[in-house]
Parts: structure tokens; sequence; C-alpha cells
């Protein structure tokens, strides 16, 4: 499939599964996750869906929960108007990107303190 096209899509789910979480999802906890990238395969057969949290101590729980729920948030996003066959299967991962980055950060200050 075009490339751009997928892009689009992704971009697109990224938007309305933030909103299912946000909206539709009673669970406290999930309401605190943020969708930071969805990376679709070019045969929009699956989804990686990367996720954050301020709740550094309930990572893990977090995900497990969200994977729990990716039958719920792909019915949704099927009632949503897309113009794609078949939803993808949704994987919901935590974006270690964020930490990685922030860990860069101190060591650049470590440095320059020096």
């Amino acid at each position: 499939m075009n490339a751009i096209r997928v892009k689009k899509i992704a971009s697109s789910l990224q938007i309305e599964i933030s909103d299912i979480i946000a909206n539709e999802i009673r669970d406290e906890d999930l309401k605190m996750v943020t969708v930071t990238h969805v990376k679709l395969a070019n045969d929009l057969s699956h989804a990686k869906v990367y996720v954050t949290t301020i709740f550094d101590d309930k990572r893990e729980k977090i995900v497990i929960d969200l994977n729990n729920a990716a039958g719920f948030i792909k019915g949704e996003l099927g009632r949503r108007k897309f113009q794609i066959r078949s939803m993808p299967e949704l994987e919901f991962v935590y974006d270690e990107s964020i930490d990685y980055a922030n860990n860069i950060e101190n060591i650049i200050k470590d440095i320059n303190k020096k």
C-alpha cells in the first residue's frame, strides 16, 4: 500500500484511539495515558500503539490493561468512519523514547555542570 496513505491512516488512528481512551474507557488510570505514535503495518493488519503515562509505577499495569481493552477499542474504531476494510489488530507498548530523551538531557546537564 502507498506509504503516504499508511501514514495518514496511522495518524487518524492515533487521534481516534486517544479520543476513545479519554472518553469511552471507564478505568481512571487509563484516562491519564497519552498515545504518542502509531506504527501501522503496510498491509494494515497490525498497529503498534505507543503510549506513555505520568504514573511511572503503573506502567506495566496500564499496558496490560490497554492490551486487554484492545478488543473494545478496536470495536469502537470500527464504529467510526474509516476508509479501510478491516481494523488492524492493536498492540499497546510503552514508549521508552521519552525516558531515553530525559536521560540524555540529564547527562548533558551533568556534563555542563562540570
